[in-house]
């Protein structure tokens, strides 16, 4: 048994020579530059998102995509890249962004009707380059639409942004780019967080029997579980927080806690991390 195998893979290896190069030879994951979120647990269990890749989040709508993309672009500007925002559906709101540290100086917003105007969008910006990161935003657009997107369009996307210093980032509603992507995440809403607001009495003097209100709530956040569906990338430690982080485990399946905090409650994008 043992020589017909050697035999076998002698065979293989002869006619593989001149298109494959040690076709059973270990290949080791490309080693790409990544860069911070803005959200040191993140990048210290993910490693921070890939530069020259496509990248892909995918939520259901109002489960933390808009808080991560939010924290990313607050982080990237603040290091003086120039961004662009394809925003399919008009959803982005500046005024929250800017309220949680983007600078709209420079970030290119681009609001779009529909998919098509999105996907044309997205090519120039890429063929243009110049861009710390693109973001593909179709999360508010129905799945359905998004399904009909030809698997090669992600692949000509993938291909444009590499060896380029470009993030390039889809959001959707669920997994569509497939092995175009370099990284792919998953958040789902675990459960809302709610903040309490101490009763308030009426009178300056109230003492005892004082008239109380009923105590009101205010929307806090929401605890999202972050999942990794497909990493085929190893971080290099060229940026200034990979010194500081190590090396993280890329494994599809990995998940873990974080939890977003809500625009009016003073916003940091996914700033604490959870435990399972």
């Amino acid at each position: 048994m043992a020589g017909n195998l050697a035999v076998l893979r002698s065979q293989i290896e002869a006619s593989c020579a001149e298109r494959v190069v040690a076709p059973f030879g270990y290949r080791d994951r490309k080693t790409v530059e990544v860069v911070s979120t803005g959200i040191p647990q993140f990048d210290a269990w993910a490693g921070g998102l890939p530069r020259g890749s496509l990248t892909e989040i995918s939520s259901p709508v109002g489960a933390g995509n808009m808080s991560f993309l939010t924290a990313l672009l607050a982080a990237r500007t603040s290091e003086a890249d120039v961004c662009a925002l394809v925003d399919g559906r008009n959803a982005f709101d500046p005024r929250s962004a800017e309220a949680a540290g983007v600078n709209l100086d420079r970030l290119l917003w681009v609001r779009c009707r529909n998919i098509d105007q999105a996907l044309r969008s997205t090519d120039l910006l890429i063929q243009g380059g110049g861009f710390g990161v693109i973001a593909l935003d179709l999360s508010d657009i129905a799945p359905e639409m998004v399904r009909h997107v030809p698997l090669n369009a992600w692949f000509r996307f993938r291909r444009a942004v590499e060896d380029t210093p470009t993030v390039f980032l889809v959001l959707d509603q669920e997994p569509n780019t497939r092995s175009s992507a370099s990284l792919a995440l998953r958040l789902e809403m675990n459960e809302a967080r709610w903040t309490s607001m101490a009763p308030i009495h009426e009178g300056q003097h109230a003492q005892t029997n004082a008239h109380t209100h009923t105590p009101g709530r205010l929307l806090g956040g929401f605890e999202v579980r972050a999942e990794i569906l497909r990493s085929r990338i190893r971080p290099a430690r060229s940026d200034d927080f990979q010194k500081k982080q190590p090396l993280a485990a890329t494994n599809a399946g990995d998940g873990e806690l974080f939890r977003t905090a809500a625009t009016w409650n003073s916003f940091r994008g996914l700033s604490e991390t959870g435990t399972e």
